[in-house]
């Protein structure tokens, strides 16, 4: 049976070194992970999917759940004979990384959390997804790219990321994203998760992000046993594309140290 998802699948299985998957955020696709696929696929198998709704994979419009995007993964890796890997994301994909280590704690060896924060959405927050949702139907993708670009990235970073982040955002699926927003606004609260997270982890946060700042992954550092924080300097949401160099000298460090 063909994956429901499109999906990068490069490098080989090189034991003792284990799968990395990567789950990108949102409004973007597997091309955001574009360094860290090059990079790391010469020592191991990189497998970067299209979230449902983004990039190639189908659109599903309504409300996708981050459990939805769990399982979408998990089939995925099914369907690969990828049984155990270490798992990172970033954003919203940071979040989708914390719901499958909630489903599926045995497959995960090794987590990364890059620029996310795992509290479930506010009051107000719920309300500003889903009127933002509503928007993207409405209006489409361009304006809200245009207006969240050097938020994204920061204002300083080099033309060609926010080049790449841009396209991104514009050529995602109106529907997709909604969908996502929805479906975020109705996460649960992943606290009480990362204390029971045994295996290592890294968290990682832009210097300059505004979306999830310094503190939050702080508090992500202190809450998960077994993990260190890497603040990248020059950065803000998207570090692994911003200073892709830095991101993926800090990823190979930690992946080292663990042996995974």
């Amino acid at each position: 049976m063909a994956p429901f998802l499109a999906y990068e699948d490069k490098g080989t299985d090189t034991p003792p070194a284990l799968p990395l998957v990567l789950v990108h955020g949102h409004p973007f696709d597997r091309t955001m992970w574009a360094p860290q696929i090059e990079a790391f696929s010469a020592t191991r198998r990189v497998i970067a999917p299209d979230l449902r709704g983004y990039g190639a994979s189908p659109v599903v419009p309504g409300i996708t759940l981050l459990s939805d995007f769990t399982q979408d993964i998990a089939a995925l890796l099914d369907e690969l004979k990828v049984e155990t890997f270490v798992l990172a994301g970033l954003s919203m994909g940071g979040q989708i990384a914390m719901d499958i280590c909630w489903q599926f704690p045995d497959r995960v060896r090794g987590l990364v959390l890059a620029d996310t924060f795992p509290a479930p959405e506010t009051p107000g927050g719920r309300l500003a997804r889903n009127e933002m949702a509503d928007r993207l139907l409405a209006e489409g993708m361009r304006g809200y790219a245009d207006e969240v670009l050097e938020k994204m990235v920061a204002p300083y970073a080099a033309p060609e990321v926010k080049a790449h982040v841009h396209r991104m955002m514009t050529s995602a699926s109106p529907e997709g994203a909604a969908a996502a927003l929805r479906g975020r606004a109705e996460r649960p609260d992943y606290r009480p998760l990362l204390a029971r997270v045994t295996v290592p982890a890294l968290v990682v946060v832009g210097e300059d992000d505004e979306y999830t700042p310094v503190s939050d992954a702080e508090a992500m550092h202190a809450a998960l046993p077994h993990s260190e924080l890497r603040i990248v300097e020059g950065a803000a949401h998207l570090p692994n594309l911003e200073r892709a160099g830095e991101f993926n000298r800090v990823l190979a460090e930690f992946l080292a140290k663990t042996g995974a």
